[in-house]
């Protein structure tokens, strides 16, 4: 006894370290202590003893948490009877206690919720234990408020477990408790949560009171708990909410056509305090966004009556709306409105004249307090883009008055910006313009709700802009002009430039008139004249923001008057010709290019101009300012493509993009052209010299030989990536090879610790070796193809095994100094092997290694890295698996080969990647356990045969690996049934091509495990179960001939239809982890 209260000691001074310290230290040795605790065997004992006597919260929370962890682990599970006695011992131990730290509370009542949602479909005499949750909490329903408050926690916290699924189960078994809850509790719960919000109601709460204003806040969570379950799983993430239906089951059908339940929160939200009513507002979300189907058209026209006039009455009451949570809750009520229900049928509700009004003149104050609640706005603008929307189509009789108001709010929007500019500026305030994200978002809606009553909006945006132009224009020629004021209307002329964008974005063809396209004409003259003012100054100073709206403008205008698709008799062009002389596309888009190129020219060092400028290089080859950036694309004319020393190597990005564009214009023209090819390389030619040039002296600038060589390996990566047709491939790779290929293997070497170095290099290599679009055929008397490949296992090589010798890195930086560069070799290596340009048979033919040296230098590498980070980090997991995949078609010799604990390591990493939730890696892990499996039937085959050749001595090794270590092959087989009974498989023919062949290679094991399926199934299913898995093999020969597989594949998809259907309709639960134990 002695012990255990030495023990207790010991553990409630190790909880104190853990939650009070601040030595990061010994908190940590605590952490590791308690963890140790938690897998100890007699946990479970500790645990009550600490709950019993423990003196300290942080202990009682302690025990509260291990026994959630004990209680959810899928292996070695607790016994049932032992789980009913920790739900009944806390619920009881809840109930004597009502006044514990609300942290421990709230553990016990989550520990209750997780012990009944795993045990949801235990049974012990025909009953189901887990399931009496309406009972356990009554008892605290009769108690004193704190009682109270417990139990409505404890069905609130549940609804919310079941509704959430957990990683360490499978989701079919989630949805299955999920379902059966909603079927059998949750409208109980929902209309006890509704009761109990009457009665409070009723009662004059004192909602000073702590507690009984904590009894109505559980209350409301319980509500909306129940209102946002997932119904049907379609477990949507909470970001999309905007466009929600409440998929409530048929049976709740009472509850909403009693108009009684929607009149209780409204009555709430009037009668309670701002902090509670957000919650109220919340449940209002939900109900409104009831699915339409659950009423036919007299029951849906009443109750959307109900909620539009709660509506109203709280716009004629909006004082609880200067509360931020509150109002941001309403403006989503108000989006509602419109998602859910027809503007034919709003316009049909009594008070809809005065209802619109009042949203109208709300919304419209809301937008002139720009800086209050700026996340809300979105909600409205919503609500107004649908209406708008609407209107061409709506049919009834009645007036929707939406051309009296539209533009109001379209007014309100645009002079509320621009009002906010000088606000911003003088106070220093954040700047909306600087959420590109937000901003887009906005415009999008503004595009639809401007389009309405279009006259007025273009009346407006020329009024306006004309005014700010004009002060523009004068504050510049003036002298004595301040900064400040030159500012404001480059702030105000960069929204009205966004806003003009997007409502020439927002034409609708089939909708637009010829008054609309000469509206539009006013507006792009407007801008134009604006950028030849603006590009004329970029010398002495120009407004990165108002470039960035230039270029969003341009997009827009691209997109709806550029193309094939539009008319060119169109009346902005007439207007474009009539102002500015631009008679057709040919000559705006020349407009465009030289914008591009001035872009370019003075905004070099800015990334955001110059990456979305190189996004803008579309459809343009033909025009001479084309020509002029194929002929001159040097530092001189464009500064971005400098060696400037203060810059950051990771800065060169666009350079690519630069690249990728040019190659692709040079492209249309180039043909088989090789003197204009050598013309437009001489740049990227003279710049490869230099490099050299350095190398070849002891002594040289590090810094600029780095700089140099980076910019040079971007630019060339954008050009291989354009080039993807033979002929023009074919002239960069003589131009390349075998020149100044030593000069990137020079660089390796020296710069391998480098990752700003040798990244862009080594993805320079990968992009060379890729076979995209069979650019790489060399002729049949060509070596190219193999002296590539030595170059690429030589490049390979001398990083692999420099950057092993780099030892211990920290785990933060593990990825870019070490496994970025290995998932590039892996990638690189991919292309190469799968590229079908070299025949991998004349290496050893020949005794050359450069085939035996990469292979070798990636298990080097593979070794070096833990399974954890295989997965951890997606774009090596995608890299490794599509490699090995491509390793075991073509090159199984090699792994057949390789030392038993390498053939271990693959062999885990295949059977981890099979439950990745990355599809790609999950698949490619089942293609290279199909090829591993059909090779160790063949070889078993084979060895079987009396007149067999005799076998290769790596086959003999590999098999006789295996056949030591069958449990890898066994729990691969368990894995795969697995995923394929239990769980949402996502790409059930991958799954089934290597499972023959793990099923005939384990017969016996395969019989076993059908067999303890077939067992855990209730005796009443056990027949069919059996069924299932007698008709899985209906047909099926012992061998893997594709005829075979293809028969095994379509027995497969009726057997998991089969075992569904059966699980379905079965009354157990089925423990995927018992069978597969």
């Amino acid at each position: 006894m002695a012990d255990h209260v030495q023990s207790l000691a010991q553990l409630e001074i190790l909880c104190k370290q853990l939650y009070e310290t601040t030595d990061t230290t010994t908190r940590l040795q605590a952490e590791k202590a308690l963890v140790e605790f938690t897998n100890s065997p007699d946990c479970l004992s500790k645990c009550q003893l600490l709950l019993e006597r423990g003196s300290s919260s942080y202990s009682q929370l302690l025990a509260a948490t291990s026994l959630s962890k004990l209680v959810s682990r899928t292996s070695n599970p607790l016994p049932l009877e032992q789980r009913i006695d920790i739900r009944n011992y806390v619920l009881n131990y809840l109930a004597t206690r009502p006044k514990l730290a609300a942290f421990v509370t709230q553990a016990l009542i989550q520990l209750y919720a997780r012990i009944t949602k795993l045990g949801w479909f235990d049974c012990q005499k025909e009953d189901y234990v887990f399931r009496n949750v309406i009972v356990d909490v009554t008892r605290f329903l009769q108690d004193s408020v704190e009682h109270c408050i417990i139990g409505v926690t404890i069905l609130s916290q549940l609804t919310n477990e079941i509704n959430q699924a957990d990683s360490t189960h499978p989701l079919t078994k989630h949805r299955k408790i999920a379902s059966s809850f909603r079927d059998s509790s949750l409208f109980d719960i929902f209309t006890l949560s509704c009761n109990l919000l009457k009665q409070a109601s009723g009662k004059n709460l004192n909602l000073n009171d702590e507690s009984q204003h904590g009894l109505l806040m559980q209350l409301l969570k319980l509500a909306h708990n129940c209102l946002n379950f997932d119904f049907i799983g379609t477990s949507t993430d909470e970001s999309s909410d905007d466009l929600c239906t409440v998929q409530i089951p048929t049976s709740w059908r009472s509850a909403f056509l009693d108009s009684s339940t929607l009149q209780l929160f409204f009555d709430l939200y009037h009668s309670i305090p701002p902090s509670l009513s957000p919650l109220v507002l919340s449940c209002l979300v939900q109900i409104a966004s009831v699915r339409r189907s659950l009423f036919n058209n007299a029951e849906r026209a009443k109750f959307l009556s109900h909620l539009v006039d709660g509506v109203k009455r709280i716009l004629e009451n909006p004082q609880s709306l200067s509360d931020p949570n509150n109002y941001h809750e309403f403006c989503r009520l108000l989006a509602r409105l419109k998602s859910n229900y027809q503007l034919g049928e709003l316009v049909k509700v009594e008070n809809y004249p005065e209802v619109i009004r009042l949203i109208a003149n709300f919304t419209v104050t809301s937008l002139q307090h720009w800086e209050f609640a700026p996340n809300s706005v979105h909600y409205l603008l919503s609500l107004w883009q649908r209406l708008a929307a609407s209107v061409p189509y709506v049919k009834a009789t009645e007036p929707h008055m939406l051309e009296t108001y539209t533009p109001e709010v379209t007014k309100a929007y645009i002079t509320s910006r621009l009002e906010s500019v000088h606000v911003i500026l003088r106070d220093g305030l954040e700047d909306p313009l600087d959420d590109a994200g937000l901003v887009q978002q906005q415009l999008d809606q503004l595009s639809t709700i401007g389009r309405c009553e279009y006259e007025k909006t273009c009346a407006l945006l020329v009024q306006l802009f004309d005014q700010s132009a004009q002060s523009y224009q004068e504050l510049l020629q003036s002298t004595n002009s301040s900064t400040m004021d030159i500012a404001v209307q480059e702030g105000r002329l960069t929204w009205l430039v966004y806003i003009i964008g997007a409502v020439i974005g927002g034409r609708v063809s089939f909708a637009s008139t010829d008054e609309q396209d000469a509206m539009d004409g006013e507006l792009v003259c407007r801008v134009l004249q604006l950028m030849n003012l603006t590009d004329s100054r970029l010398a002495q100073a120009g407004n990165e923001k108002l470039e960035l709206a230039m270029l969003s403008f341009f997009e827009q205008f691209r997109k709806i008057y550029i193309g094939d698709q539009v008319q060119k008799s169109s009346k902005l062009y007439r207007r474009l010709s009539e102002v500015l002389g631009l008679n057709d596309e040919t000559m705006v888009l020349s407009v465009f290019i030289g914008k591009i190129i001035t872009n370019l020219k003075y905004w070099g060092q800015c990334e955001p101009i110059t990456s979305k400028t190189l996004h803008s290089v579309r459809k343009l080859v033909k025009l001479s300012a084309v020509q002029f950036m194929l002929n001159n694309h040097t530092s001189e004319h464009f500064s971005f493509l400098g060696v400037n020393n203060q810059a950051n190597l990771s800065d060169m990005r666009c350079r690519t993009t630069f690249y990728t564009a040019l190659g692709r214009l040079l492209m249309v023209d180039l043909g088989e052209d090789e003197d204009q090819f050598e013309q437009f390389m001489l740049p990227l030619t003279a710049a490869f010299e230099a490099v050299a040039q350095m190398f070849s002296t002891n002594t040289f600038n590090e810094q600029e030989a780095k700089r140099t060589l980076v910019g040079l390996v971007r630019d060339l990566r954008g050009i291989a990536f354009a080039f993807n047709a033979k002929t023009s491939f074919m002239m960069l790779f003589d131009w390349i090879y075998p020149s100044y290929m030593p000069i990137l293997q020079r660089a390796i070497e020296l710069w391998y610790h480098v990752p700003a170095c040798t990244t862009p290099v080594l993805k320079l290599m990968a992009e060379l070796v890729h076979n995209r679009s069979q650019r790489l055929q060399f002729d049949v008397s060509s070596p190219n193809g193999i002296l590539l490949f030595r170059e690429t296992s030589k490049m390979i090589t001398t990083y692999g095994n420099r950057i092993l010798t780099l030892g211990e890195v920290p785990k933060d930086q593990v990825y870019a100094l070490k496994l970025k560069g290995i998932s590039i070799c892996f990638s690189m290596l991919k292309a190469v092997l799968s590229g079908n340009y070299v025949n991998f048979g004349v290496f050893r033919l020949y005794g050359d290694d450069a085939l035996d040296n990469a292979l070798q230098t990636f298990i080097k590498l593979l070794l070096s890295i833990p399974h954890s980070d295989l997965l951890d980090y997606p774009k090596l997991s995608q890299s490794y698996y599509s490699l090995l995949e491509v390793l075991t078609q073509d090159h199984m010799n090699f792994i057949a080969s390789l030392e038993p604990h390498v053939v271990m390591y693959i062999l885990s990493s295949i059977s981890e990647g099979l439950t990745a939730l990355d599809t790609m890696v999950c698949t490619g892990c089942c293609s290279s356990l199909d090829h591993i499996v059909t090779y160790l039937f063949k070889q078993l085959s084979r060895s079987t045969k009396k007149r067999a050749a005799p076998m290769a001595q790596e086959s003999d090794r590999f098999l006789h690996i295996m056949q030591q270590h069958p449990e890898m092959i066994q729990q691969m087989l368990s894995t795969v049934l697995n995923i394929i009974i239990f769980e949402d498989c996502r790409n059930q023919w991958s799954m089934s091509r290597p499972l023959l062949g793990l099923i005939l290679l384990n017969e016996k094991y395969f019989a076993d495990l059908r067999n303890s399926i077939v067992n855990s199934q209730p005796p009443e299913k056990q027949q069919a179960m059996h069924l299932c898995f007698e008709n899985l093999m209906e047909g099926i020969e012992r061998n893997l001939l594709t005829k075979n597989r293809d028969r095994f594949t379509q027995n497969l998809s009726v057997f998991r239809r089969e075992v569904n259907d059966s699980m379905k309709n079965s009354t157990y639960g089925v423990n995927s982890n018992d069978m597969m134990s």
